[in-house]
C-alpha cells in the first residue's frame, strides 16, 4: 500500500476552505496528471489520469465515491481502478487554528492482482508526490480567490 499525507496552513477562515475544496470543478484540474473527469451524481466520479514513469505512458480510470460529506470540515472518499486493479481511500480534513486554517489530504492506493507487484514500486513513489502537489496546489488557489 501506498500512502501520501500533506498539510498547509491557509491564511482564511474553514468555511472558505470548505466552500472551495467542496466543488469539485473548482479544483479538478489541479490533481496531478489530471486528463479528465465525469461527474455521475454528487457521490460518484470518473477520474482519467495520464502520465509517464520512466518513459512509460500509461492512462488510469479511477472511479471515486464520496463516503462522507461533512461540512465544513470533512470529506472522506474511496478509489477503485476500473483501467487497473487497485482501491483506495483517502480524505480532505480542515481545522481552524488562530484565524487561519490547517489543510490535510491524505490518500492511500492499494494495487491488486497479478498486476500489483508492477503497480506497487509506482504508486509508492507517485502517491505521496500526488497528495502533496494537490495539496499545496489547493491551498494556493484558495488564497487567490478568497
Amino acid at each position: 500500500m501506498a500512502t501520501g499525507t500533506h498539510t498547509v496552513e491557509i491564511p482564511v477562515d474553514v468555511q472558505a476552505v470548505w466552500d472551495y475544496v467542496s466543488d469539485l470543478e473548482k479544483w479538478a484540474t489541479t490533481v496531478p496528471a489530471y486528463k479528465e473527469h465525469k461527474i455521475i451524481n454528487d457521490k460518484q466520479s470518473i477520474w482519467t489520469f495520464e502520465g509517464s514513469v520512466k518513459g512509460i505512458k500509461k492512462t488510469i480510470q479511477a472511479k471515486v465515491d464520496i463516503t462522507e460529506w461533512n461540512e465544513p470540515s470533512n470529506i472522506k472518499f474511496v478509489l477503485k481502478g476500473l483501467s487497473d486493479n487497485f482501491t483506495g481511500s483517502g480524505h480532505f480534513t480542515s481545522e481552524n487554528v488562530n484565524s487561519k486554517t490547517t489543510m490535510t489530504c491524505r490518500v492511500e492506493v492499494h494495487a491488486g492482482g497479478l498486476s500489483g507487484a508492477v503497480l506497487t514500486p509506482i504508486i509508492k513513489w507517485a502517491v505521496p508526490k500526488v497528495a502533496s502537489r494537490l495539496t499545496e496546489s489547493i491551498a494556493r488557489k484558495i488564497a487567490v480567490f478568497s
